[in-house]
């Protein structure tokens, strides 16, 4: 049996997901998390070998999950099961050591297919997007990504900076280099620009 986790922050989806999966002969969904974190803490109690993650959950989000997941041992693959086709979501993906992307659009035969593939160690990426991956590089640093997600929520860049240990002037100079490096008009504008790439 393929013990799979499934993290996804909709709660009809969660459990169709769940319910779905759970008629395949091969598979069993030992968890059931509805953010990042419940996700990475559920992982290390039920070790499942394949997790199946939305991108946009609170606390981490699924290319965060994945990077954390990474570090377990043994870790598991993961598979990013989302609405967003943008090529900057899967470039990031593949950086993140992701072993699928599928869009949530794909029939669950295809989603059962991908969780047995993943878990012989083979990648399962959509080929359209990925042929779209590596056509724009993502030119935000990881930090300027993080603060700008920040900002983007309403925060103010003092508590940004409380949130993040920084100071009040580092989170104020990672805003502007992000802004300057989208060519965005504000922060609110990077924020837009970078959630429109895939990059946010």
């Amino acid at each position: 049996m393929i013990r799979v986790l499934i993290a996804e922050d909709q709660a009809m989806l969660l459990g169709a997901l769940a319910a779905l999966l759970s008629l395949e002969p091969d598979l069993e969904v030992v968890g059931q998390a509805k953010d990042g974190r419940e996700a990475l803490d559920l992982a290390r109690s039920a070790r499942p070998d394949v997790v199946l993650a939305d991108i946009e959950m609170p606390h981490l989000s699924g290319l965060e999950l994945a990077v954390e997941l990474a570090r377990l041992d043994p870790s598991p693959r993961v598979v990013i099961v989302t609405t967003f086709a943008r090529a900057g979501y899967l470039r990031r993906a593949l950086e993140a050591g992701v072993a699928g992307y599928l869009l949530k659009d794909a029939p669950v035969e295809r989603l059962a297919e991908a969780i047995r593939r993943a878990h012989q160690g083979l990648k399962v990426i959509d080929p359209e997007l990925a042929a779209q991956a590596w056509t724009e590089a993502d030119p935000l640093s990881d930090r300027e990504r993080q603060v700008l997600r920040l900002a983007a929520e309403g925060w103010s860049a003092q508590r940004i900076a409380g949130e993040l240990h920084l100071s009040h002037g580092t989170v104020r100079n990672y805003l502007s280099e992000a802004t300057a490096k989208l060519g965005a008009d504000n922060r609110i504008d990077a924020a837009r620009i970078a959630r429109e790439r895939g990059w946010l």
